[in-house]
C-alpha cells in the first residue's frame, strides 16, 4: 500500500487521517474483503489495499454523499460544478483564484474566511434548507465550509451549523481526486443499515477482515448520540460470535475520555490482542484535545 496517506473529502476534524498509518500496521497482510460497519468519514478504507471494500453507515446523508461522489469521476466536471456554485454565492475558492480583500486578511489575520464567507455562506444554508435538500453537491459544498464539517440537522430537518474559517482550496482538490481515483479503480458496495444487519447480510470469505470504529459510549460528539450501552453490549457479543467463526476483526475505542471510563469495553477487550493508539479524538462540543486512552483491539 501506498505510504502517502490519502485523505477523505469530507475532511471531519476528528477523523482516523492521523491515525491510519499506526493503525493499519496491525492489519492482515492480505485482505479479500475489507468490511467497515461504521464507514462514517471515510478515512480508513482509502488507505487500505483489499479486492473489495464492504461499506456501512447508517447515517443516511453519509450514505447519500457517498452516492453521490461515487458518480462523480471526472475531477474537472465537478470542480465546474463547484466554482458554478462558489461564484454564485461569492464563498472563497482559492483552489482556483484568490478573492478574498487583502485589507480584510491583514484586519482578521486568523478568521477571514470566516469573516468574508459567513454572509454568503448563510444564503446558500438557506436556499438548500428551502429546497428538497437532495441537492448533495451543494451539501458537499456547505460541509467544505462549516463548522467543524459534522453533519446535524435540527428537529425541523434544517442544517444549522455556522461557517468556519476554512476555504474550498487545493486540499479539497487532492482529498476528492484521489477519492474519484480510487473508487473508480476499486470495487465498492455501500449500505445504509444498521451494523448488526449489515454484518449479518454477509457471506464472508477467507481473508476477510472486519474493521470497526464505532460511536464511542463515552464521548459527546454528534455521531455518538445514537450510542447506548445497550448497542454497545450487542456489538461486543456480535464480535465474539465473529471470533467463534475464526473473522478477523479490529476495533477502534477510547477506554478513557476526560474523566470517563468504558468499563464494559475494558473488561470485554481482556479476552484479545490490544494496543494503545496516540489518540486525535476531538469532540465537537469542546474543539480541543483532552486526556484521552485510544486502543486497538483485535482477534488475530
Amino acid at each position: 500500500m501506498d505510504d502517502k496517506i490519502k485523505r477523505s473529502p469530507l475532511f471531519y476534524v476528528g477523523d482516523k487521517y492521523k491515525l491510519i498509518k499506526e493503525i493499519r500496521q496491525y492489519f492482515p497482510k492480505n485482505i479479500n474483503n475489507f468490511i467497515e460497519p461504521f464507514v462514517w468519514w471515510w478515512s480508513v478504507f482509502l488507505n487500505i489495499k483489499a479486492n473489495k471494500y464492504l461499506l456501512n453507515d447508517i447515517n443516511k446523508n453519509i450514505y447519500k454523499l457517498h452516492e453521490f461522489l461515487d458518480t462523480q469521476k471526472d475531477i474537472n466536471s465537478f470542480l465546474d460544478k463547484v466554482l458554478k456554485i462558489t461564484k454564485k454565492y461569492n464563498l472563497s475558492r482559492s483552489f482556483i483564484e484568490d478573492i478574498v480583500p487583502f485589507e480584510l486578511k491583514q484586519k482578521y489575520k486568523k478568521t477571514y474566511y470566516a469573516k468574508f464567507n459567513k454572509t454568503w455562506y448563510e444564503s446558500l444554508r438557506k436556499d438548500f434548507n428551502n429546497a428538497n435538500k437532495k441537492d448533495f453537491l451543494v451539501l458537499y459544498i456547505l460541509l467544505i465550509y462549516w463548522f467543524n464539517r459534522i453533519l446535524r440537522f435540527n428537529l425541523k430537518n434544517e442544517f444549522n451549523l455556522p461557517v468556519w474559517n476554512v476555504d474550498f482550496n487545493k486540499n479539497v482538490v487532492s482529498a476528492l481526486t484521489n477519492y474519484f481515483d480510487f473508487t473508480s479503480k476499486n470495487i465498492i458496495d455501500l449500505s445504509n443499515l444498521d451494523f448488526k444487519k449489515f454484518l449479518e447480510n454477509i457471506n464472508f470469505e477467507k481473508d476477510d477482515f472486519v474493521y470497526l470504529d464505532p460511536p464511542y459510549l463515552i464521548s459527546f460528539s454528534e455521531y455518538n448520540k445514537i450510542w447506548n450501552e445497550e448497542k454497545e453490549l450487542e456489538l461486543l457479543n456480535f464480535l465474539d460470535e465473529l471470533n467463534k467463526q475464526n473473522i478477523k476483526f479490529a476495533i477502534s475505542n477510547i477506554t478513557a475520555y476526560k474523566w470517563r471510563k468504558n468499563e464494559i469495553f475494558i473488561n470485554w477487550m481482556k479476552k484479545y490482542n490490544f494496543k494503545n493508539i496516540k489518540s486525535n479524538y476531538i469532540s465537537y462540543h469542546d474543539n480541543s484535545q483532552k486526556e484521552t486512552n485510544e486502543v486497538l483491539v483485535f482477534n488475530y
